[in-house]
Parts: structure tokens; sequence; C-alpha cells
């Protein structure tokens, strides 16, 4: 939070500008002992006089243009700060922190970024004049957005919120992590589901589905900002090299988290633990809904979630070839959410599996009740 202090400390994008000083301080997190004494050396020869600075992470096997035109603009901000010094009045601001937008783009932008979509005009503005300053070459990848429904609904955002912030996240290939949190420590549990066997060996599609629930686990903590001790039962697997490998690439994908971590070998259960520091506060999204059957004295799961679980479930029975047609059972809401338009859900899956799948709403079904029946409408197991 905001703390006084008498020492100014001007944030770039990859320096830090320290005036009435004259020492240079490299971020601990730059662990190469040659890349830290190649940074040292420049930023001497480079930084102004009576002037320290502090090397961030990201400066990291940069050249030293992009440090110099860094250092450069600090100056300029530290510059026009001493000028409206001389003639301010109290309670007058001389240099604010950036808003959170550009502090993101400050600490984020690099060449893999494609597009960047802002629906606020003034944000707009502001980020687009911020990008030209840092890099000049991406100022038209800024664009604004003003369709008639708003910018999270446009891209989905809602959607992956629902989707990563439950208790049961669903991972590409079939398989899903339940994420539990008790007073003590986050507990994650990594499940098959109904992936497809993509190798013989037993052993090799456990490894997969612990490779692909690693990398996601790893994006869930930054983005969940989840800290303490956190314990993951990974899928069991007999063959140490297979255990090693995992820990191994796991360790591979927490590099970007930028919280300090550290990450357990696998105990003799199969358990991996980790610890994990906490940034800010966790962030913790309610992705149930109210649950219109019981007028919200209790909650479900959030309905497009279920819709895509239902989906889930009929991607893996075409994906077995069953003989004959195969029809859905939902409550009538759902049959309608499957029928609605021209380019309904139904209409879709006839083009995708080339096969028509008749959806039957029953008034007998509760809510969130589906099944799935072949010709002899009997049920399938899924």
């Amino acid at each position: 939070g905001p703390r006084l202090s008498a020492e100014v400390t001007i944030p770039g994008r990859y320096l830090v500008l320290v005036p009435f000083s004259d020492k240079i301080s490299v971020s601990q997190k730059i662990k190469d002992a040659k890349e830290r004494d190649r940074l040292v050396r420049l930023i001497n020869s480079i930084k102004p006089r009576k002037f320290g600075v502090i090397i961030r992470t990201v400066a990291q096997n940069k050249k030293v243009a992009e440090l110099d035109q860094d250092l450069r603009d600090l100056e300029q901000k530290w510059a026009k700060m001493y000028g409206e010094m001389k003639s301010a009045s109290p309670r007058k601001k001389l240099l604010g922190e950036m808003n959170r937008a550009t502090t993101v783009l400050r600490d984020e932008l690099n060449k893999e970024f494609s597009s960047i979509h802002v629906d606020d005009e003034s944000l707009f503005t502001d980020l687009k004049d911020y990008v030209k300053t840092i890099a000049p070459e991406k100022e038209d990848i800024v664009k604004f957005y003003n369709g008639k429904v708003s910018l999270f609904e446009n891209r989905g955002i809602h959607k992956q919120i629902k989707a990563t912030f439950g208790r049961k996240v669903n991972l590409k290939s079939g398989a899903y992590l339940i994420i539990d949190h008790t007073e003590a420590m986050h507990v994650i549990d990594v499940n098959s589901g109904n992936r497809k066997a993509t190798n013989t060996d037993q052993e090799l599609n456990a490894l997969d589905t612990n490779l692909e629930a690693a990398e996601e686990i790893a994006r869930l903590l930054r983005l969940r900002d989840m800290g303490g001790i956190i314990a993951i039962d990974f899928i069991d697997m007999y063959d140490r090299a297979n255990n090693k490998k995992l820990v191994e690439n796991f360790k591979q994908f927490m590099k970007e988290d930028k919280a300090k971590h550290n990450i357990q070998a696998p105990s003799r259960f199969g358990v991996v633990e980790l610890t994990r520091q906490r940034v800010r506060p966790e962030t913790d999204i309610k992705t149930g809904e109210k649950c219109p059957t019981c007028n919200g004295t209790g909650e479900i799961q959030a309905s497009i979630l279920f819709a895509e679980e239902i989906e889930s479930n009929l991607d893996y029975l075409m994906s077995k070839n069953k003989p004959g047609t195969i029809s859905l059972c939902v409550h009538p809401y759902l049959e309608a959410f499957f029928k609605k338009g021209v380019l309904s859900k139904q209409v879709r899956w006839f083009f995708k599996y080339k096969k028509w799948v008749p959806v039957r709403g029953l008034s007998s079904y509760k809510l969130l009740e589906y099944s799935f029946r072949n010709q002899k409408n009997k049920k399938i197991k899924v």
C-alpha cells in the first residue's frame, strides 16, 4: 500500500531512476553473474551523475539502445517534475503513478502482442500515447472498441473467468483440476477425466496429463495469486525418470511467476508441494449462480460451464464412434439453448460430427440433469 518516503523513485520499463543517490542495484532474480556485470558496467557508463539506478528483471539481455532510451525518458520525467517543483504550491501533485492499464503495458508489453482493445476513449488515448513512447512500431495495435455488447462479453472474457476461477477447471484434453482452499493450504487434485489416450502405455498417458496440468496450474497460481502452502496430487507415476521430468517441467512453467516460490520433489505418496509468496490478496471470484428452482437458497455450477460439460461429453462419445444415433435429453430450458438460432449448437454439431444429434426436452428432468441415449432409448454411460 501507500507509504511516506523521502526517497523518490521513478520506475520505467527496464530501470528505476533514484535521484539523490549514486548506487546501482540489480534485481536479485537475474542470477547470471556475467549478465549482472554487463548490466552494471553498461548503466555505469550511461547514467547521469548524482543519480542512482535499479536494474529491473526485464532488463536482462536487453540491448544498450533500449536501456539508454528508457533512462533518457526517466531523466525527462525527473527534469519536468523538478522544474514544476520550483513554482508549485502545497497540495499540487507533481508526479503520480501511472494507471493500472499503463502499468500492465509497461511491465508486460513484448513482441508477441498483436492487438490491444480498449473501450474507454480517454484510456485509449493514454495507452496509444504511451505505446508510441516505448514502442513506436506497435502504436497501431492499440484499437478502440465501440461495439454494442461489452468488450468482455465480445471477447469471451466473462466465460474464461468463470472457467478459470471455479472449483473445477477443465483442460483441453478432457482432463480436469479440482481446487480446494482450506485454512492451512491450497489443495489441487489432477484427474484424467475422459481424456483420450494417446499412448498404449498408461505411464506415458499419466505423464502427458500431468505435464498439461502442471502448465495450467502454473498459470492459475499467477491469475488467482494463490499463496502459502500448495499441495498438488498429480496422477500416480511409478517411473522415477517421469517424476523427475514432471518436476523439471513444472519449474520451467513457474519461471514466468514473479512471486518467490519453492517447489519440492514428489513425496512418497506422489504429492508435489510448493510454497509461493502472496503478492496481493488472493483473487476470489464466485463462479456459482443462484438456482432458479430454490430462488437462491443454494448454488449450482455456472450454467455456461454446464453446457460446456455436455458438449465435452458429446465430443468424447462421438470420438468413440458409437454406432447408431445418439440423442441428448435435457431440461426444456437447455433444449431451447441448444436449438436457439439458425446456426444453433445442434446445427454446429451436425457440421462437426457429420451426424444429427436429436435434443429432447424432458420436463421431468431437473435443471442440471441430462443423459445421452442410444437408438433403443437406453442411457449411455459417459
